[in-house]
């Protein structure tokens, strides 16, 4: 249905992508803590349960993740790519304290999370699951996944202490908000996906790739890498 609009007002499909991406992510998050602390808890525990199901339920989560990560990366590299780091993005950095400084670092902060969450997904698919059963927790992947869970931790707090700074609470509750314009109704989407495959060509993929800029940069390494971990997935899944 169509609603009354307000301000400040996010795309229904960036609020759906955003919310599956980030409600998968901070639940893998803490599985992953449970399972480290089941596992290992060498740098510190809190009293869990010991519960060797955990990993399996992690893994559930990662799986979730990186269901729904690729359709967010491509629509926030695209229809969003407003929202992350920009071509002058250094220069507008040097203004510190202005409110274009803070808007700039929103959008560092953004990127990077995406970025985060790449590194995330991407050593989770590295590990073998029978690494923390069988107490092998020396592994060079362990090591990186677990630097990974402090890294998407710290963005995504960096990332909720950014958007109510520029943004303030109004920011948070329009992302959780579910009313949505007329040119955001679901019954329009089919209809776009038709459009856009139908203009989607290799002449379209070489106008793209000639004038590569670092969001360009960034979004092929991250497209890359989920790939890449669908495939070490599948293989593992054969195997």
């Amino acid at each position: 249905m169509s609603a009354k609009l307000s301000k400040p007002y996010q795309p229904l499909l960036l609020r759906i992508l955003h919310g599956l991406t980030g409600l998968f992510a901070i639940l893998a998050i803490i599985t992953a803590f449970w399972t480290y602390d089941t596992y290992d808890g060498r740098w510190g525990q809190i009293p869990l349960p010991k519960w060797t199901e955990i990993e399996g339920i992690h893994g559930t989560f990662g799986l979730w993740t990186l269901l729904i990560f690729p359709l967010f990366a491509i629509y926030a590299f695209h229809r969003g790519q407003n929202r992350l780091i920009q071509s002058d993005s250094l220069n507008k950095l040097t203004r510190f304290g202005q409110p274009i400084w803070w808007y700039t670092l929103h959008r560092l902060v953004n990127t990077l999370s995406i970025l985060s969450l790449t590194f995330a997904v991407y050593s989770g698919k590295m590990m073998d699951e029978k690494w923390l059963p069988q107490g092998e927790l020396n592994h060079t992947w362990y090591y990186a996944h677990l630097i990974s869970w402090l890294v998407l931790v710290s963005c995504i707090a960096l990332h909720l202490l950014m958007s109510i700074k520029v943004g303030s609470i109004p920011l948070i509750l329009s992302m959780l908000n579910w009313q949505f314009r007329s040119k955001d109704s679901p019954v329009l989407w089919g209809k776009n996906c038709d459009s856009w495959r139908s203009n989607f060509n290799i002449i379209m993929i070489k106008q793209w790739l000639s004038s590569l800029s670092l969001l360009k940069v960034i979004e092929i390494f991250v497209l890359i890498n989920i790939v890449l971990a669908w495939v070490i997935s599948l293989v593992k899944e054969a195997g």
